[in-house]
């Protein structure tokens, strides 16, 4: 299945980029997870922008489910083609505020001024 999923990942990052929809802002496809049965795949996705551009977004991707789906089979040929489900993936975001949290407490690398080397 990890294989499935790579590959619906491959297919659906190349493919979004192409869509006309204007609502549609920088995607990144962080994961897709498949069903056994491959009657869904859930494709985690990082929105650049606000909470508006991200349902913006979502919605979009939505509306071009039909389209990715058909990328998907076209691209595959799996013996079935899943239900693709979009989902926000705030893992990306989190790590961005972790990063700058650990930032604040940690300033870096004291400076040696000239003085602090003859004491």
């Amino acid at each position: 299945m990890r294989r499935v999923d790579e590959a619906i990942k491959a297919v659906v990052s190349e493919t979004i980029p192409t869509l006309k929809d204007p609502r549609i802002g920088f995607v990144t496809v962080t994961g897709v997870v498949t069903t056994s049965d491959l009657a869904q795949a859930t494709v985690w996705l990082s929105v650049y922008g606000g909470e508006k551009r991200r349902q913006a977004t979502l919605t979009a991707l939505e509306g071009a489910a039909g389209i990715l789906q058909s990328k998907v089979n076209h691209d595959l040929r799996l013996r079935r083609t899943p239900q693709l489900i979009f989902q926000y993936d705030p893992s990306v975001e989190d790590g961005v505020r972790m990063s700058k949290l650990i930032d604040e407490l940690d300033p870096g690398p004291e400076e040696v001024t000239a003085g602090d080397d003859e004491k």
